[in-house]
């Protein structure tokens, strides 16, 4: 069932415009009486057609359900900026498997060092694979891809959520299963870049409360470390 998204449900009727009104009655080619989920906030709203105009197609629901494929918790990623175009990959699988917030971060060994104002024009790009992926995979909320923030910005972030990790293999941590998960809601994962994260950053990083773990003694790339890290947390917090 083709699916969109909105920022406000209504159990009366939903009226989608722009792109998504153009994409169901030219693209899809799609007529009164079909139907097509549209996700508000976490919530399914599966809706018949009623009527489509130039502009603006009219839908009234006829089952709304929380989605089932939201995770119970919710997870930021805090990606340190790698080089090339892998975080568009990091963003498009992180979404495939439930995380809510994605915040590009600069650390000290960032091969790739844009400035906020570059990175801006990038972010809408990948604000758009997200919202592709949200689509595919049966999400109810598209993740945000946040803008360009300092080392510094991130661990005030991190602080603020229920529970921080960051994967750092240099000086040990403690496996994902050792990490205390039970009643955290909002969950924060920092994953360095192609040269990990600086001693520095780490010690930074302990003296804040931000749990150490590692993957295994095999070596990830930067882009594999995010989607491995946040299938276990998925798993641990039964949301896989």
């Amino acid at each position: 069932m083709p699916r969109f998204f909105t920022e406000h449900g209504d159990e009366n009727e939903i009226i989608l415009t722009g792109e998504d009104a153009r994409h169901i009655g030219f693209s899809l080619r799609m007529r009164p009486g079909e139907t097509l989920t549209v996700c508000a906030e976490g919530i399914d709203y599966e809706c018949e057609i009623t009527r489509i105009t130039g502009d603006a197609v009219y839908l009234h629901p006829v089952h709304i359900a929380p989605c089932a494929a939201e995770p119970s918790v919710a997870v930021t990623l805090y990606m340190a900026v790698p080089k090339q175009d892998k975080l568009a990959e990091i963003v498009q699988k992180c979404t495939e498997l439930g995380v809510t917030r994605i915040v590009p971060v600069l650390t000290a060994r960032c091969v790739a060092r844009p400035t906020k104002a570059d990175f801006g024009k990038k972010q809408e790009r990948l604000q758009k694979i997200a919202c592709a992926a949200a689509k595919q995979s049966g999400r109810g909320i598209i993740p945000k891809v946040t803008g360009l923030v300092t080392w510094k910005e991130a661990l005030r972030q991190m602080q603020e959520e229920d529970i921080s990790v960051m994967l750092y293999e240099e000086q040990g941590g403690v496996r994902f299963g050792a990490v205390p998960l039970e009643g955290c809601r909002n969950i924060g994962l920092f994953i360095g870049s192609e040269g990990g994260i600086g001693e520095d950053e780490a010690e930074q990083a302990i003296r804040a409360g931000i749990h150490r773990v590692w993957l295994g003694r095999r070596i990830l790339r930067c882009e594999t470390a995010p989607t491995a890290a946040l299938s276990i947390l998925m798993y641990l917090t039964d949301n896989l």
